[in-house]
């Protein structure tokens, strides 16, 4: 405590030595918060500069062609479900592979126009997995299409890939005690680059955007090129751990509604599947899997500059808004705040079972026998938009192709009629 006395003041006058203090005393202050009142300044000027509302971002005409970019174990299949029923609902066809390919593009092929099934031609919208080729892209996809792709922290990520590929993958199943610790210890004792599927074990993301995910990770001159070609082709790199954020930037770029971007989480595994890593796990992954540490580093940068220059303040409210109507939506539908994720022998309908790899269970839904959509009654087209919105990613993109399929049969009669008509 400063205590003013006649020593002190043939020294210096109280009121100053006061002031004294107090500025030391602000400066050491703003020196532990200064994170804090950086902020606080920084939330100041974003508040006066918001330009983001829902009537904004849906301002102008919704943007109707678009390819994202499926990467493995990222949430992409929960945002693919979000294009499959915004496809849907404006009658946009979808680019679909053939059959050949399976529900996936010849993965891991690089992709060709020659994967996709000539009745889903031509196409507004392409969402399914394929190693991704600019060019080749180009050839089906109108001039306008904006290109979008999401990507999940590297640790996480990669444990999530040895327990879905464990079985799949000839570099994780010759790991002797199934552990991704042992793994970990000596890479590239298990991995050989060779061999099919060897990409599940080393940079999948790099592979999936069509990059050499075996360069050497300390080869700055490559990895600033390739994101640099990533930032030049995607308008918007999400990041699944920020999901709900990234869908108001995608909203926004797309000038969509907040109901077109309403979700619920696809392709979950069941808690016991899921493996903690042990300390000193997270950065082995993220030096095995440097070229992809490196692309996540830089997008999820990139991410937030975004959402700051959107506006910090009005990013919250989206979200808070777009998670409100979610709520309200699954009420609608199965009349609770979130459906029960259900392993696949406990789901009646099989038609909502999702695929599940070995010794790894994949959680889905049911819907109930009740279920209505905003009150509708059952039995409706409403009934109809619950089903889709848990519509695992194989059974859809089934579902889609035979739609398709009879509206290209359907134009093509249409065609021979109309010749016929002039012929005769």
């Amino acid at each position: 405590m400063f205590i003013c006395t006649s020593t002190s003041l043939h020294q210096m006058s109280c009121k100053k030595i006061f002031f004294l203090l107090l500025a030391v005393s602000s400066l050491s202050l703003f020196l532990h918060y200064r994170g804090g009142f950086i902020w606080t300044i920084k939330s100041s000027k974003m508040t006066s500069n918001i330009t983001c509302s829902l009537s904004s971002a849906a301002a102008k005409p919704k943007h109707m062609s678009i390819v994202f970019l499926k990467t493995h174990k990222t949430a992409s299949s929960t945002m693919q479900n979000i294009l499959f029923r915004f496809a849907e609902h404006h009658n946009l066809t979808v680019a679909l592979p053939l059959s050949l390919c399976g529900h996936q593009f010849c993965y891991p092929s690089s992709f060709s126009s020659r994967f996709v099934h000539p009745y889903t031609l031509p196409a507004r919208i392409i969402t399914n997995h394929m190693r991704f080729n600019h060019n080749e892209v180009q050839r089906i996809m109108p001039n306008d299409t904006i290109y979008v792709t999401i990507l999940r922290e590297p640790a996480s990520m990669f444990e999530s890939l040895f327990s879905y590929y464990n079985q799949h993958c000839p570099s994780f199943k010759r790991v002797p005690d199934g552990s991704l610790e042992t793994f970990l210890k000596d890479p590239r004792r298990y991995y050989d680059p060779a061999e099919k599927d060897s990409m599940y074990a080393h940079n999948t993301l790099t592979y999936d955007l069509g990059g050499d995910n075996n360069h050497r990770a300390s080869d700055k001159a490559y990895v600033k090129g390739f994101i640099a070609k990533i930032e030049s082709i995607f308008s918007l790199v999400m990041i699944s751990e920020y999901f709900d954020e990234s869908l108001v930037l995608l909203r926004h770029l797309l000038s969509w509604e907040l109901e077109d971007v309403l979700y619920i989480k696809q392709n979950m595994r069941t808690p016991g599947s899921r493996r903690s890593l042990q300390e000193g796990l997270p950065a082995r992954i993220r030096v095995w899997n440097a070229l992809d540490a490196q692309l996540y580093d830089h997008f999820n940068a990139s991410l937030w500059r975004q959402l700051d220059a959107l506006g910090l303040d009005c990013v919250a409210r989206e979200v808070q808004l777009l998670r409100q109507a979610r709520d309200r939506l699954v009420r609608g539908c199965f009349g609770g705040l979130q459906p029960q994720p259900l392993p696949p022998n406990q789901i009646k309908d099989k038609v909502l079972r999702p695929a599940q790899p070995p010794k790894v269970t994949i959680m889905g839904y049911d819907l109930p026998l009740n279920a209505s959509y905003m009150g509708a009654k059952p039995g409706s087209e409403s009934r109809d938009h619950c089903l889709k919105l848990i519509l695992p990613e194989m059974q859809y993109s089934q579902r889609l192709l035979q739609m398709q399929s009879l509206q290209y049969r359907m134009r093509l009669y249409s065609i021979l009629r109309r010749r016929l008509g002039r012929a005769s």
